[in-house]
């Protein structure tokens, strides 16, 4: 997994929609094919992400530092199933400061996780059913 880091990455994957929303987080994502200025923008072929964390929805860097962590972490544990794209978590409301009032509290860390796995799963979609992990039917087919 690569980190997008320069500015003209995040114009180009904040271009758009968001494809998918929780309420805190808005995920954007953008093809890796995009050139700028001859050159692609994303030279390699793998997932690109960015983290967007304006300081109005988290005012102490501590929080802004906890989330930026958790949302790597999430990324770094569905790695495989992400598209080869680049992609932005940006977050886009305040997690309430009266509920939770630590920024290391592991109380919003999960509130965190959570929505970031919700987030991440909308981009993956379900998990494809192999086979072998399909149970046989015991019942008999009808008119047997």
């Amino acid at each position: 997994m690569q980190r997008i880091r320069s500015r003209q990455q995040f114009q180009a994957v904040m271009a758009g929609a968001p494809v998918a929303k929780t309420p805190h987080f808005a995920l954007h994502r953008a093809s890796l094919v995009s050139e700028h200025l001859g050159r692609p923008l994303f030279p390699v072929a793998d997932v690109w992400l960015g983290v967007l964390l304006p300081k109005r929805w988290a005012r102490r860097a501590v929080t802004r530092n906890a989330i930026r962590r958790q949302i790597y972490e999430a990324a770094r544990h569905v790695a495989t199933g992400l598209p080869q794209a680049a992609l932005v978590v940006r977050l886009r409301s305040e997690f309430s400061r009266k509920l939770f009032v630590s920024a290391t509290s592991d109380v919003l860390k999960r509130a965190v996780r959570a929505e970031l796995d919700q987030l991440l799963g909308r981009v993956i979609g379900p998990a494809p059913v192999s086979p072998a992990v399909v149970a046989p039917s015991t019942e008999a087919p009808h008119g047997v």
